[in-house]
């Protein structure tokens, strides 16, 4: 059996992968740097991030490893969101967010020596108008400064805030747990 290595510092990823009973170990130490061309199709990005979080892990790996990578981000009609950088940033993007739709795009890349694939899944999420004193409070309790679009759907903000999803609750968490499984018994054959 291949040693699988999670290259991901996410508590959520690893709470997840741990939940599908697979042994696995942590490994986050990478030299990519998160860029990307302008032009590249928003639902393109994630997968591109993602692959290159893959091939930037910071050593080759041995004939019996996999690695796992993976990117999320918030696409809320043309405006592209990743992690907020400042409690500003994070006001500003729930604040778009508040009583809008919109789509949680997760990229997941799992490669050998050998091999590599790289797929995506969306889900679609209604948040409800939110007050400035919903969305202060959110921030400041839960400093969501890790997490794209500045929100959990597991935390507060998604019990008082979110009316309706479409799609995979663990995609929106950022790891689509139910691709993964089934790519990875692909991969592994």
């Amino acid at each position: 059996m291949k040693k699988i290595i999670l290259g991901s510092g996410s508590p959520r990823r690893r709470e997840l992968l741990h939940g599908l009973d697979i042994d696995f170990e942590v490994d986050t130490l990478n030299d990519f740097k998160e860029e990307y061309s302008l032009d590249t199709p928003h639902v393109k990005i994630p997968e591109l991030l993602s692959r290159g979080k893959s091939h930037g892990f910071h050593r080759p790996l041995s004939d019996d490893e996999i690695l796992i990578t993976s990117d999320t981000l918030v696409l809320c009609g043309d405006k592209v969101m990743g992690k907020p950088h400042s409690r500003e940033e994070a006001v500003m993007m729930l604040r778009t967010l508040s009583g809008r739709e919109h789509q949680v795009i997760t990229a997941v890349t799992i490669r050998d020596n050998a091999r590599e694939t790289t797929f995506s899944d969306t889900a679609t999420v209604h948040f409800k108008p939110l007050s400035d004193e919903e969305i202060n409070y959110y921030i400041d309790r839960y400093k969501p400064f890790d997490k794209a679009g500045a929100y959990g759907i597991q935390e507060w903000i998604g019990y008082i805030g979110i009316t309706g999803i479409t799609g995979s609750f663990y995609t929106i968490m950022g790891f689509p747990v139910h691709r993964v499984y089934e790519e990875l018994r692909k991969f592994i054959g």
